[in-house]
């Protein structure tokens, strides 16, 4: 991964999957990762981090044990650590996480649905 200027559209027309991550770039000890969503996740829950979520194109639904957050383009959440939580997208959603290197897209769940972070 080098240091060039990265666009997140550009960024987007690479990833071909849904649910798998990218890393666009890294700052500090944190990446910031590009990801299409699609359908639903697995409930999970990051015990020692939070993750912020920001929509860039469509709607998307993070689904919580007591209420579900729905975000639109440009809005912004963040979901605090050890908070369990499904995101679900009826279309397809791009967005941009940002959290701390080494998460797991699965978190404490695991399972099939968990991907490596790829490299654009």
């Amino acid at each position: 991964m080098d240091n060039d200027v990265q666009n997140l559209r550009s960024a987007l027309a690479a990833v071909t999957a849904h649910w798998q991550p990218h890393r666009l770039t890294s700052i500090n000890d944190y990446d910031l990762k590009i990801v299409k969503l699609q359908g639903e996740f697995v409930w999970h829950s990051h015990p020692d981090t939070d993750e912020l979520f920001l929509v860039l194109e469509g709607e998307l639904t993070i689904q919580l044990r007591d209420r579900d957050v729905l975000l639109g383009p440009d809005d912004v959440y963040v979901v605090p650590r050890g908070v369990e939580h499904r995101p679900k997208a009826t279309q397809e959603v791009h967005a941009l996480l940002i959290e701390p290197r080494g998460t797991v897209n699965t978190g404490d769940a695991g399972g099939e649905m968990t991907s490596p972070l790829r490299e654009l």
